[in-house]
């Protein structure tokens, strides 16, 4: 589940990086952190099962849920820290103007 979450997760950002209109997003660091975590999970698979063989296709429920879980909070720490750095970059000035408009 983690292998397909994160593969589903990276051919969206990769959909949304192609048809964008300008880089001011950066979207590229978001597909590239998303490929990584799936190639990983791949490789884990790989080795996964060549350890276990044909019990690697029935997995438990727990064991699915679990995976299920993990591959949701990998996608959403890579939506944190996609966030953290548009807004440490600030790359359309709007977290700067926020700060440097004055009360009256």
């Amino acid at each position: 589940m983690t292998l397909l979450i994160t593969v589903f997760a990276a051919v969206i950002a990769t959909v949304v990086w192609y048809n964008r209109k300008d880089d001011n997003m950066k979207l590229g660091i978001l597909l590239f952190m998303y490929w990584g975590a799936s190639i990983m999970w791949f490789v884990d698979a790989i080795f996964e099962y060549a350890e276990l063989r044909a019990e690697y296709f029935t997995p438990s429920a727990g064991d699915m849920l679990n995976d299920t879980f993990l591959g949701l909070s990998v996608v959403a720490l890579g939506l944190v820290i996609w966030v953290v750095r548009l807004l440490i970059t600030d790359p359309k000035g709007s977290v700067r103007a926020a700060v440097s408009r004055k009360k009256i």
